[in-house]
C-alpha cells in the first residue's frame, strides 16, 4: 500500500514537472522575442533549442530571404531533431552549437514546425 502511494506521488511529479516545461513562456506567443535581426540584407530568426523551442512564436517579415538559426546548448531531448513538413525539411542538430537553415523568401503565411516526435511546436508569423 505505502509502495503504491509513492509511485502515484512520483509519476504526478513526474507529469506535473513536464506540463511545466511544457508552459514554460505562458502560450508561447511572444510577438517582440527580439529573435528576429536582418543582417547583410538577410533576416536571421534565433531559436533556442532544448526540451522544446524558445520562443515558440516568432513575427518576421515576409519577402526577404531568411535563416531560421537553432541554438542548442546540452540538447539531448527531441527538440534536437527538427521538422517542417511544409518545407520538407528535416534536421538533426548538434548537441552544443549553432546550425542554420535557409528557408528562402516566405510568402506571408504561418511556417509550422516541431521536434522529430511532434512534442514541441514553434511558428513562425511572416507578415508583410
Amino acid at each position: 500500500m505505502k509502495a503504491t502511494v509513492v509511485s502515484i506521488a512520483v509519476a504526478l511529479a513526474l507529469i506535473g514537472g513536464a506540463f511545466a516545461l511544457t508552459k514554460i513562456g505562458g502560450t508561447g506567443e511572444v510577438a517582440n522575442a527580439n529573435n528576429v535581426t536582418i543582417v547583410d540584407g538577410k533576416q536571421i530568426i534565433e531559436i533556442r533549442a532544448k526540451g522544446g523551442y524558445q520562443p515558440r512564436k516568432s513575427v518576421a517579415k515576409a519577402g526577404i530571404p531568411t535563416i531560421l538559426r537553432f541554438d542548442t546548448r546540452g540538447t539531448f531531448d527531441c527538440s534536437s531533431s527538427v521538422r517542417i513538413p511544409s518545407m520538407n525539411i528535416s534536421k538533426i542538430l548538434p548537441q552544443t552549437g549553432s546550425t542554420d537553415i535557409d528557408i528562402g523568401s516566405p510568402a506571408v503565411s504561418a511556417l509550422q514546425g516541431s521536434c522529430g516526435m511532434g512534442m514541441y511546436p514553434f511558428e513562425v508569423d511572416f507578415q508583410s
